[in-house]
């Protein structure tokens, strides 16, 4: 079983070097329905496992200077707080298990599918947010600090219940509010805020023991040479590609999850 989880790491790292994306979106899924791993424990596991694989790259990002860091620090002043408190009521409110599980396969589902939308129309919103309507400028430069905020806040809580969210979400929504900031630098923004968001609620779950250490070196072992390998040959393969098949993949596992 051991490799099995390793194997799948590799694929998951594979996919995440080559797209970008579909970390927690593909991890998680995978062991809840594929390995039988208890909801929580999938949940808990993956994002230490995020945490650890993204913080290599913040850490190249950083060294670029393609990292916003005043970005950063409003999406987790947000976010941080809002995993926080998540974790302290769940644990205080002391879930049901069954309840629990049907809480994050439910949460799980929905967060794929608005992933997998977000993958499919990343283009046609970006323009929305590039665009030169008046009233959205308005807004949106008015309320800049209040909606990073929410939007760091909404993240936390998305992520510390299904582990999904920090990825494409993020980005999209960060491809709105900052247009005038370039890409790279929003991607880099993005995986240095998933790093302290992903290991705060990782730790959460490891004091509400639903953390497996055991599954989450075997998941590292299999996924750091993935995401070597994928970084590599991702370049060769057309975007317009990849991105409808895992936009599909995540929404047929969305709606089988919710269902």
């Amino acid at each position: 079983m051991e490799w099995g989880y390793t194997l799948s790491g590799l694929l998951v790292g594979f996919i995440v070097g080559v797209t970008g994306v579909g970390g927690g979106s593909l991890m998680t899924p995978l062991l809840i329905m594929l390995f039988g791993i208890p909801p929580a424990t999938a949940v808990g596991t993956d994002l230490l496992y995020a945490a650890l694989t993204k913080a290599g790259g913040a850490w190249v990002h950083g060294r670029r200077g393609t990292v916003h860091w005043k970005l950063v620090g409003r999406l987790a002043m947000g976010s941080l707080p809002a995993a926080l408190i998540t974790i302290l009521s769940l644990n205080a409110l002391s879930v049901d298990a069954q309840v629990f599980s049907g809480l994050i396969t439910s949460t799980l589902g929905v967060a794929l599918i608005f992933t997998a939308l977000a993958l499919l129309f990343r283009q046609q919103l970006t323009r929305i947010g590039r665009s030169h309507l008046g009233f959205l400028i308005e807004w949106r430069d008015r309320h800049l600090m209040f909606a990073t905020l929410m939007t760091g806040a909404i993240l936390g809580i998305l992520v510390t219940i299904s582990s999904v969210g920090a990825g494409a979400l993020g980005m999209v929504v960060l491809f709105m509010l900052y247009p005038r900031l370039p890409a790279v630098t929003l991607v880099g923004s993005d995986i240095a805020h998933a790093v302290p968001l992903t290991l705060l609620a990782g730790l959460g779950h490891v004091f509400m023991g639903t953390v497996d250490f055991g599954l989450l070196g075997s998941l590292l072992l299999g996924s750091l040479p993935g995401i070597y390998l994928g970084s590599h040959i991702g370049g060769r393969i057309p975007d317009q590609v990849l991105r409808p098949i895992l936009a599909t993949i995540l929404i047929l596992i969305g709606i089988k999850l919710i269902t």
